[in-house]
């Protein structure tokens, strides 16, 4: 078999598991994939070693007929994962030099189920980002063109190398984190799958914070099947992590039916938005009627607190995120500034923070230090705690009326060029959250799947929205809306 880098998640477990092929294999095949791929700056600290040395392991272990459906695949784990002795720096120039002596619970979970690590992914510094351009390693670049323009596109962020990386065939799959959509938004951009479970469904222990009232992990695979068996493995409860729920995991992709009858799939009005492009707003009457066709009820439905969504989601997510990283302060590990004769700790402090930090971090802090002040604390973070509990509300009200899924956009355009949004307004660069962070803010799962192109040939992407600890009942949807699209595009080879 050749280009095995192309094979999905549920095609190579099972060809492993006839015997058609080794997880060596696969992964000597990824990694050539990844060392022609330099171009795409995806992976920013390769493993070959590692990956190697697992894929052995993992062909015993499947030889022995004791191996879980991760065994033997190889994947790519996004720079937040902490990583036992491999660099993990969030992509910050302040955690230059870090090898953590612990794994993160979720990277433990793929690792202990056989999956093969074939290094880390590039990503926006410290998750704070929809581009992928405010990383330490450089921009990450998408695998897609823009019809004959050579012009380099985003793969979205924050988890923009994990995006390329699936897209480009460099790895099966690969982990990602979503605070405001950093999972769906880059998924959308490149036309690959990409789920956020429910808030506490996977454990962010070990797993750099950003905002911890709104980060989680989650898959980002080539289809909706993969998704299902990668979801599986990272779920489960830890007590490292106070947030993570104790409920039995259920095994996804036993429950992909594709069978949607009389399931109500609610299209909120609230998302349609002024200005929103005609191809997107097309895309998603058309999910509506492929999900119609296949057996499902559309109903109308109202989110009235939408449109303070983001607002919201920038002032809390600011907030815990200047609290957070108050702790890279030069002293215990990381980068620390050079000092000069007589400067003391305070000194130390700013030097290193005002070196370690990029501009889009230092800008969050502020924002995040201002509204927790003396004086403002009540006038923005409580506020915004109180507009999150009415848009988490909303959603309640819709479920308890019978919705079993809402289906929405996933962003309000395609994949832009990098550095065409520009610092000067970075307002602009915010609002391409502005399908994802009510999810965030509600902590429900919301997945993206690919489901057209868009007049210039990129990807364009539909969110399905689904009941808090549903996972299963999403993903059936997300597949039956899969099936309906039968999106296969795929970028041409020009890296």
């Amino acid at each position: 078999m050749s280009d095995l880098n192309k094979l999905g998640l549920a095609e190579a477990r099972d060809a492993l598991r006839k015997g058609d092929v080794t997880s060596v294999e696969l992964t000597e095949s990824c990694l050539k994939a990844i060392d022609a791929a330099d171009a795409l700056n995806a992976f920013v600290h390769k493993t070959p070693e590692i990956a190697l040395e697992r894929a052995k392991a993992a062909d015993a272990r499947i030889k022995d007929g004791d191996a879980p459906s991760m065994c033997g695949l190889p994947i790519g784990i996004k720079d937040l994962f902490c990583t036992k002795g491999v660099p993990s720096q969030a992509a910050s120039k302040i955690l230059e030099g870090f090898k953590p002596e612990y794994e993160s619970t979720v990277s433990q979970q793929l690792a202990d189920a056989g999956a093969v690590m074939l290094g880390k992914l590039n990503m926006d510094e410290f998750a704070m980002g929809s581009s992928n351009e405010t990383s330490i390693y450089g921009n990450a670049v998408s695998p897609w063109r823009r019809g004959n323009d050579d012009a380099q596109l985003t793969p979205g962020g924050s988890s923009g190398g994990s995006a390329s990386a699936v897209s480009a065939d460099l790895c099966l799959a690969a982990t990602g984190t979503d605070t405001g959509g950093s999972i769906r938004q880059p998924a959308a951009f490149v036309g690959i799958t990409g789920i956020k479970p429910t808030y506490g469904r996977c454990s962010r222990w070990g797993i750099v914070a950003f905002a911890s009232s709104l980060d989680q992990a989650g898959p980002m695979t080539k289809n909706v099947r993969d998704a299902a068996i990668m979801l599986e493995t990272m779920c489960g409860h830890d007590p490292k992590d106070s947030t993570s729920t104790e409920l039995a995991v259920p095994n996804f992709e036993a429950m992909l039916t594709g069978d949607i009858k009389g399931k109500k799939i609610g299209i909120p009005k609230e998302y349609r938005m002024d200005g929103m492009s005609a191809e997107i707003e097309k895309l998603w009457t058309d999910g509506a009627a492929m999900l119609k066709d296949a057996g499902a009820e559309i109903v109308d439905i109202s989110l009235p607190h939408t449109k303070y969504a983001l607002p919201a989601y920038y002032v809390i997510a600011p907030a815990e995120a200047s609290s957070n990283l108050a702790r890279y302060d030069g002293v215990r590990y990381g980068r620390r500034a050079t000092l000069a004769q007589g400067d003391g700790i305070t000194e130390m402090y700013e030097k290193t923070r005002a070196e370690g930090f990029g501009h889009e971090v230092q800008r969050r802090v502020m924002i995040g230090t201002y509204v927790l002040s003396a004086g403002f604390y009540d006038a923005y973070y409580n506020r915004a705690r109180r507009v999150r509990t009415l848009i988490k509300k909303d959603f309640e009200d819709v479920f308890a009326a019978g919705i079993d899924a809402i289906l929405t956009p996933a962003t309000p355009s395609a994949s832009f060029g990098l550095g065409e949004m520009t610092e000067a307004d970075p307002v602009q660069m915010y609002l391409n959250d502005v399908f994802t962070v009510t999810v965030n803010l509600a902590g429900l799962p919301g997945i993206s799947v690919p489901a057209g192109l868009d007049k210039q040939g990129l990807p364009l992407g539909l969110q399905l929205i689904g009941r808090p600890w549903d996972e299963g009942d999403l993903l059936n949807t997300a597949y039956a809306l899969e099936n309906a699209a039968g999106f296969v595009a795929k970028p041409g080879k020009w890296w």
